[in-house]
């Protein structure tokens, strides 16, 4: 039985694995520029976005199983996006170098702001209930 947030984690996965394609597919120059690739080779493009639906899987597994140590390194990993707000704000402000374009640096933002939201949601769970309660 999957609870709600493992509900919550698994569809941010989803829609991390979701918008990986689509930017892949939509605007593969977006991730030319953040990989900093040659036009036209996309083999190692390939492989990094294949192992990082190869980890995003294992670490679904791993929510689905609720092994404790993933809940804690994901509950930190999900924090630290609230790192990504101001990073965003300063490369938007010209403060920061920004190699990609405004609408990615706004959606890094975006999800900076929901994997925190997230994050928080694991932690209300946890106070509540334990590792893998649900909030």
């Amino acid at each position: 039985m999957v609870n709600r947030t493992q509900t919550l984690v698994l569809a941010f996965f989803l829609v991390v694995l979701v918008s990986v394609i689509a930017i892949r597919v939509a605007a593969p120059d977006v991730y030319d520029q953040a990989f900093r690739l040659p036009p036209g080779d996309r083999r190692l493009e390939t492989i990094f976005l294949a192992a990082l639906v190869a980890f995003i899987v294992l670490l679904a597994i791993a929510v689905f199983r609720r092994w404790r140590w993933i809940f804690w390194l994901i509950t930190v990993a999900f924090l630290a996006g609230v790192l990504r707000v101001p990073v965003v704000i300063l490369q938007l402000m010209g403060f920061l170098a920004a190699d990609t374009p405004t609408w990615y640096l706004l959606f890094q933002g975006l999800l900076g702001v929901v994997q925190s939201a997230v994050g928080l949601a694991m932690v209300a769970g946890y106070r509540r209930a334990g590792v893998w309660g649900a909030f």
